[in-house]
């Protein structure tokens, strides 16, 4: 039996009903899952795939506001305490309310850290000294677009954690590990954060060839379309996804 490998899972907030989405989170932790990714619904995302993007859509046309989204972590985060819980979003749905309301807001119901990827680490609005400020970390994202120059900066910043995008452009399609892609990830970790690794992670061969160069195997898209394959069938939604969470942990 090799080493279970740590999973952060990223789950669309309300994606298709609340009780869908808690299920879903329940299967995700019980599957093997160490940290919630758990994304605020968005109308134009830069870096989702149809999938997400979907998901995001579908929920926004039931009205769904943020605050919806927070209360939704808030039960999750009161059933599974022991489990960290990073908000993802994008800059401009916490720029509008104010990036320290904002974070105030998020650390009162449990989120422990924010991944906002359109918001460059050196120009965040804030957002690290408002994350600071109420005990959540910033996660940072590298691409591998960035210039050397930048992700050497990026890298010896002092984050605790960056989150690394495998590739550039969107999530959800198949991304292959090769040797690239591993020195991508040691100049990301060249400065001593720990590295979160994703875009296009759907099994656990692929999480495999990651394990020994990151804290933790990031998986989103794939979760997405098993919740939208078996949205009609509760049980078989919790089962399929504890499943996959089990086969990426290689729990």
């Amino acid at each position: 039996m090799s080493e279970k490998i740590k999973l952060m899972s990223h789950l669309v907030a309300g994606y298709p009903t609340d009780e869908l989405a808690m299920n879903a989170a329940r299967a995700l932790i019980a599957g093997g899952a160490n940290i919630l990714e758990i994304q605020l619904p968005f109308s134009d995302p830069s870096a989702d795939g149809p999938a997400i993007q979907g998901a995001c859509t579908e929920v926004l046309n039931r009205k769904y506001r943020t605050a919806d989204g927070l209360k939704f972590i808030e039960k999750i985060h009161a059933e599974y305490p022991e489990v960290p819980i990073y908000l993802m979003s994008y800059g401009s749905l916490i720029y509008t309310p104010g990036v320290e309301a904002f974070c105030k807001k998020a650390a009162a119901v449990g989120v422990k850290g924010m991944i906002i990827p359109d918001l460059p680490f050196d120009y965040d609005e804030g957002l690290t000294a408002a994350c600071k400020a109420n005990g959540m970390i910033n996660i940072p994202v590298a691409a591998p677009s960035m210039s050397e120059e930048r992700l050497s900066k990026l890298a010896n910043a002092g984050f605790p954690y960056i989150y690394a995008a495998l590739r550039t452009g969107i999530t959800g399609t198949d991304t292959k590990i090769d040797e690239a892609t591993l020195t991508f990830l040691k100049k990301v970790s060249a400065g001593g954060s720990k590295i979160y690794g994703g875009f296009g992670i759907s099994n656990g061969v692929q999480s495999a060839a990651l394990a020994d160069s990151v804290e933790a195997v990031v998986a989103g898209s794939v979760f997405v379309r098993i919740i939208t394959e078996n949205k009609n069938d509760a049980a078989k939604l919790y089962e399929a996804v504890k499943a996959k969470a089990a086969e990426i942990t290689h729990s």
